[in-house]
């Protein structure tokens, strides 16, 4: 069985609007560790209502943060 990989997109997303970390921190509620976190691929998990204010201050849907992908080193 291969295994699950989400990639988390937002790093991307930020650098394709030219936006930081902390322009997108001003919006309420985001906290700049955990959107740094996000950036840096540190994060293990994201809560949803994390992901929906992401979602809602750079108007994409969550899966243009996150994207589900096999990995392919593994036999299927």
């Amino acid at each position: 069985m291969p295994d699950i990989m989400i990639v988390n997109r937002l790093s991307r997303l930020l650098g394709d609007r030219r936006m930081s970390i902390a322009e997108l921190q001003r919006q309420p509620g985001l906290s700049y560790v955990t959107l740094h976190n996000l950036y840096s691929d540190k994060s293990r998990r994201v809560d949803f209502e994390t992901l929906n204010k992401i979602c809602r201050a750079l108007s994409v849907q969550p899966g243009d943060i996150l994207e589900y992908t096999a990995d392919r080193g593994s036999a299927p």
